[in-house]
């Protein structure tokens, strides 16, 4: 079983979502909603001075789907190179 962290910005949540439908992988998954910290994208830490929020997806998965869902985030990046969009495995 392969582990896979998704990290990125409220703003692209249901394209990556869709993306993964698309593929029809990732269908179980644990959502954590609202994500902060600071990555090399920036602060997202919900308040005044930095106002945007991140979400978490954890998807646990055969090494198959591992790769399918990486080449479906990829295609999200592409679309969307500034949404911070990270994908751990």
């Amino acid at each position: 079983m392969i582990r896979i962290e998704i990290f990125a910005n409220h703003s692209v949540e249901e394209d990556i979502l869709d993306a993964l439908a698309k593929e029809q992988v990732g269908k179980y998954y644990t959502k954590i909603p609202n994500v902060y910290g600071v990555g090399s994208s920036g602060p997202r830490k919900g308040d005044a001075v930095w106002p945007e929020e991140n979400f978490s997806l954890v998807i646990w998965c055969e090494k198959d789907e591992a790769e399918i869902i990486k080449r479906a985030i990829d295609v999200v990046k592409e679309k969307f190179p500034d949404e911070g969009i990270k994908l751990f495995s």
